[in-house]
């Protein structure tokens, strides 16, 4: 078995029924075809997507089942309204609801009994970057993000550098490479079939990139942001993808 390509779109707050109409455009022949959109429409596009190979996931979850938890949602709703999956601990949720590694680990722990896939997003700031501590930081996320129950059918690491989500700046090849090498190892070192597990990057990937970055070592797709919006932005991604 080798970790599955995906080619994963998070739409963050963005779009309405309306642009549920770029999915026309888009086909999932020879990857995985993920999308995430607000959670309003989860269900909307789901039905949308309805007789293709597309997935729709949500963009987090809560960590408990149901309860007094306003404006929250639970795995278990996604899953019951055709979520496939959920992205989880992305670096927007961490700074903007200070969610911590031992949150995004247990809200993944929920996320796996409700039959979901968890998209877990580590990745290290420009300060970090800059201080020489990405690959302790990354190990230290993957450590606390990742809990026990991880295998490559329920889970997949997406490594975005905070400082290239949104900027159109991209690390090098090689430090992406570096970073995706230490993923592998410390994943095959704590899980059976931790060499197996997809490993997305994402951070200003664009049509233009994405060949190259699909290039890279241990690099198996990519978590979109901006460039998934819209089928003619991300439709070459996935192109590229399924060359690789």
């Amino acid at each position: 078995m080798a970790p599955q390509k995906i080619a994963a779109g998070n739409w963050k707050m963005n779009g309405d029924l309306a642009a549920l109409t770029q999915l026309d455009a888009l086909t999932a022949d020879g990857c995985q075809v993920l999308i995430c959109p607000p959670s309003v429409l989860i269900h909307a596009m789901v039905q949308k997507a309805e007789g293709s190979a597309i997935l729709v996931g949500g963009q987090d979850c809560h960590d408990k089942t149901s309860g007094a938890h306003t404006g929250d949602i639970s795995a278990e709703q996604m899953r019951d309204v055709g979520a496939s999956h959920v992205i989880l601990g992305h670096s927007e949720r961490r700074a903007d609801h200070g969610e911590t590694d031992a949150d995004v680990s247990a809200k993944a722990i929920t996320a796996h009994q409700a039959g979901l896939v968890t998209v877990i997003c580590i990745g290290e700031t420009e300060s970090q970057r800059d201080s020489g501590e990405t690959l302790q930081v990354i190990a230290t996320q993957l450590a606390g993000s990742v809990p026990d129950c991880a295998t490559a059918d329920n889970t997949v690491i997406a490594y975005e550098p905070v400082w290239a989500i949104g900027t159109g700046r991209t690390p090098t090849e090689d430090q992406i490479a570096e970073v995706h090498a230490l993923l592998r190892d410390e994943l095959g070192a704590r899980f059976t079939d931790g060499a197996n597990m997809s490993l997305l990057y994402g951070g200003s990937v664009k049509a233009a990139n994405a060949t190259q970055i699909f290039a890279i070592p241990h690099v198996d797709g990519a978590l979109v942001g901006g460039a998934s919006l819209k089928a003619d932005d991300f439709a070459p991604i996935i192109a590229a993808l399924t060359a690789a």
